[in-house]
């Protein structure tokens, strides 16, 4: 029984053709090979398993082989590319910085160094995980990677490149690798799924692909991990989100079509479910939030390639995204990132993922009703232009009917302004506030704002200047300090105040609570000058003097103060010939 190789070294790049997803590293090393440009130091970085270690060794082998192609490829049948391949090459050291990041693993590197190839033209250390190197090695190996034998490459790899000192980078020749593609990686693991003669479905592939999140070996990895739980050697989509522990594209989809239909009972059912499979609900609203941007995404034919996931999945993303409007989906990606960024800090997460769901379910009727109140709010606007318009019977005379003969309806806001002329007074009525964040993506659906949607001033109601008694006032006034919570504003509106015409004198105790009245000024006075339909009523905040209490502290000071409340005291003390201490 031959013993069982991982994908990952089994299908181990060879050749600068075979390597996945970095094209403009393998032709930039190529033209140096062909030019004769060869830098004395390389520096490969990038993220793992995008392939730094194995175009190392492929540079290696190349620059070495005794019968080089002209497309720059090793020959694989000279003794140099033999020994290579065998792992048995004088001419190829590999070093493990992880391990050996001290000053003398570095003299002993500097030590072979002065040692010419007896085969081949150049000698080649490779150093893996090079930021490992303390900072005394580092500087012990300045000076030879400065000035190196002409025999002599080093290359170096390395994930963060942040942790190398400057002056070693400035020796080197930087290369950056990127991770490797969605679509790249699901079509190498397919070209191995036939030589492996494994059925795999497109779907899973592409599942695969995601999660390795560009790093080739962990695909590789979890290609053969789906391979070997698989007893049929097929890789279906429905063994890869079990293994892999994947939430289904179909529950993203089945809860957006909820969210759609205002259907808060059956996303929270759904929620429920995948919580008692096992999956996090933290994952899964950034999942959510994902899906909404894949729909965000195929809202326009230019951007729909930027979705990285099958055919099959592709279609039914453009068929939801047609059904959801983008001002739905700007507003639910907007909850979705409140509640992924609160998660965390929350005491009861599940609650706070279901509240998420539910403003999500009342985005559509939110949405709708700001749109009703800017067509009615228009509508309402060209009907009082047409009413307020002079010559068009409107305007009213002194004597109290229109110009027609119409008796003057009441309360209409408009009042002589003692010139002959008219004016008209709008009042601005308070609408529900709609707890819906700013949308204006959509040209077609209205914005809807977190603030009280604004009345159009077409609807004027007059605020006359009516007389009003004191109890009337403070009846309005109790009315309005029921409404406020906060302890200061207790506080303030609780206090006595004084009348003098229509305006109102109200002492505070400091500056501090003078800030706090100007907060609640014009919603307070708004609300007075409505409720008693004058608009003279003002406020004016005075600080009053505020008494200060002596306190007593001595023996001496605690009798007088009782003398003085009980005069038998003193008699008291001077029968006695007390003395106080």
């Amino acid at each position: 029984m031959d013993a069982f190789v991982v994908s990952a070294r089994k299908y181990r790049p060879a050749t600068f053709d075979t390597v996945v997803g970095q094209a403009h590293i393998t032709t930039t090393l190529r033209n140096a090979i062909a030019s004769n440009h060869l830098a004395q130091a390389f520096l490969f970085c990038g993220p793992r398993g995008v392939g730094k270690t194995t175009c190392a060794r492929i540079l290696a082998k190349t620059i070495n082989c005794q019968n080089l192609t002209p497309d720059t490829e090793a020959c694989n049948t000279c003794d140099s590319c033999r020994s290579f391949n065998a792992n048995a090459s004088f001419n190829v050291h590999e070093l493990d910085a992880a391990s050996n990041n001290s000053v003398d693993d570095i003299r002993n590197l500097v030590d072979q160094v002065r040692y010419p190839p007896q085969v081949g033209r150049y000698k080649i250390y490779i150093i893996d995980e090079v930021h490992m190197l303390s900072n005394a090695a580092f500087n012990a190996f300045l000076k030879t990677l400065e000035e190196p034998p002409s025999y002599a490459i080093f290359i170096l790899a390395t994930t963060e490149k942040h942790k190398i000192i400057p002056t070693i980078l400035s020796r080197c020749q930087i290369f950056d690798f990127n991770r490797i593609g969605v679509s790249d990686i699901s079509r190498h693991l397919a070209q191995i799924a036939i030589k492996e003669q494994i059925r795999a479905e497109e779907e899973a592939l592409q599942l695969i692909a995601q999660k390795a999140d560009g790093g080739l070996r962990d695909a590789l990895s979890m290609f053969d991990l789906i391979t070997t739980f698989s007893t049929d050697r097929t890789i279906s989509y429905q063994n890869t989100i079990t293994n892999l522990h994947i939430l289904d594209y179909d529950y993203y989809f089945r809860i957006t079509d909820a969210l759609l239909s205002e259907k808060v009972g059956q996303a929270w059912m759904l929620f429920d479910e995948i919580l008692k499979k096992g999956f996090d609900g933290h994952n899964f609203m950034a999942g959510l939030c994902e899906h909404f941007r894949n729909l965000l995404v195929c809202k326009d034919s230019v951007t729909v390639q930027l979705l990285q996931v099958s055919g099959s999945v592709q279609q039914k993303y453009v068929l939801q995204a047609a059904q959801a409007p983008v001002s739905f989906l700007a507003t639910a990606m907007h909850y979705a990132n409140e509640c992924d960024q609160s998660y965390k800090a929350s005491k009861n997460p599940r609650l706070l993922v279901e509240l998420s769901l539910m403003k999500m379910a009342h985005i559509p009727s939110a949405v709708n009703l700001a749109r009703l109140v800017q067509e009615n709010g228009d509508g309402l606007k060209k009907k009082a232009d047409a009413e307020l318009t002079p010559g068009n019977g409107a305007a009213y005379p002194g004597n109290g009917t229109a110009a027609n003969g119409a008796a003057k309806p009441a309360n209409n806001g408009v009042s002589e302004n003692g010139s002959g002329g008219y004016r008209v007074t709008p009042v601005v009525k308070a609408t529900p506030s709609l707890a819906t964040p700013s949308v204006s993506l959509n040209p077609v659906v209205p914005s809807v704002s977190t603030q009280a949607v604004a009345p159009s001033a077409a609807t004027p109601q007059m605020i006359g200047e009516e007389p009003f008694t004191p109890e009337q006032l403070r009846t309005q006034w109790e009315t309005f300090a029921k409404t406020r919570q906060a302890p200061t504003e207790q506080i303030i509106l609780n206090r006595n105040y004084t009348l003098e015409g229509s305006i109102i004198h109200l002492k505070v105790d400091n500056q501090f609570q003078v800030g706090h009245l100007d907060s609640l000024r014009s919603e307070l006075l708004e609300f007075l000058r409505r409720s008693l339909n004058n608009r003279l009523i003002g406020l004016k905040a005075e600080v009053g003097e505020v008494e200060l209490k002596k306190s007593i502290y001595t023996p001496l000071e605690k009798f007088k103060y009782l003398a003085q409340k009980h005069p038998v005291l003193m008699d008291l003390r001077s029968q006695l010939g007390l003395e106080i201490e």
